[in-house]
């Protein structure tokens, strides 16, 4: 008698799609709140994200990994560390849109996963093979050239790039999944966060939140835009192949970058497109390195 088929794993590459439209699409979210000031929108997006994450939590039925997260003194020393960038990120994020300064957002996040193959390099001892030393050369050479001609918003794509760069670095050293995490580092931020929304709720202008309902409906919102995402890359994590996530991360800055030539009508500096052609020129040989490498023949193990 023939056996059935084993079931198949559900693919994860709708839940990865889905997560990197979402991001790609922020700035159009961001439009709805552009009357809050940026540090009183991230402290009220990381009161949003709270509940909604525990609340996730709970369906997930993940408390145990959060407690024993919590009990842990190393994970706890390093979720309060990349707390602190995703925070950075976030506040850098959210300004920049906000300032018009959409395109240097979007190369921030270009640069990021070459930064990551060079912060693997560098602090993890991994190594690199000669058409990722390439890529990462062009893209050294369009941030330069952005250096030259786009100085004032360099700082912006650096910061995105780094920080969010040393939170993954600094994520990767603790076994916490990407949910529970999140619900630890918004409630490390817990207390910060109320400070800063009871401090704009005590000057003269008032809270935003209490403006108006549209508006206080568009700030809830920002807690779930932040732990929806995340919770469909965790799934299509599980489920992908990392180098696979790696292709489709650029679909986040391309919707962005799309975003700032026509829906935020942002002119393209000189400098600004030619440091998008050469990261473009440094992403295909990075995508072309990886799928060479998927394709060679595997080394068949001996007995």
């Amino acid at each position: 008698m023939t056996q059935p088929d084993p079931p198949q794993e559900p693919s994860g590459l709708p839940a990865a799609l889905a997560a990197y439209v979402i991001w790609g699409l922020l700035p159009l979210y961001l439009i709805l709140v552009r009357a809050v000031p940026p540090f009183e929108f991230v402290a009220w997006r990381i009161l949003w994200t709270l509940p909604v994450c525990l609340l996730i939590v709970a369906f997930r039925r993940q408390f145990a990994d959060l407690g024993r997260a919590l009990r842990d003194r190393r994970s706890m020393l390093v979720l309060t560390a990349s707390a602190t960038l995703i925070a950075i990120n976030w506040f850098t994020y959210v300004w920049a849109i906000q300032m018009g300064n959409v395109y240097a957002a979007s190369l921030g996040y270009y640069i990021n996963p070459l930064l990551n193959v060079l912060l693997g390099t560098l602090l993890l001892g991994e190594r690199l093979s000669r058409a990722q030393w390439v890529a990462v050369g062009l893209a050294g050479v369009g941030v330069a050239i952005l250096a030259a001609g786009a100085i004032t918003t360099l700082w912006i794509s650096l910061t995105l790039a780094l920080s969010f760069g040393t939170y993954g670095l600094l994520r990767k050293q603790v076994a916490v999944g990407s949910l529970p995490g999140l619900t630890i580092e918004s409630t490390l931020l817990l207390i910060p966060s109320a400070g800063i929304a009871l401090w704009y709720a005590l000057q003269p202008p008032g809270s935003s939140f209490l403006v108006s309902v549209p508006r206080s409906l568009a700030i809830v919102l920002g807690g779930i835009v932040t732990a929806i995402p995340l919770l469909l890359f965790a799934i299509a994590a599980r489920r992908m192949a990392y180098s696979t996530i790696g292709f489709i991360q650029f679909l986040a800055p391309t919707i962005v970058f799309i975003l700032g030539l026509t829906v935020f009508g942002e002119a393209l500096k000189p400098a600004q497109l030619a440091c998008f052609v050469l990261i473009w020129a440094a992403l295909a040989v990075f995508a072309w390195d990886l799928w060479h490498r998927s394709r060679a023949p595997k080394p068949v193990p001996l007995d």
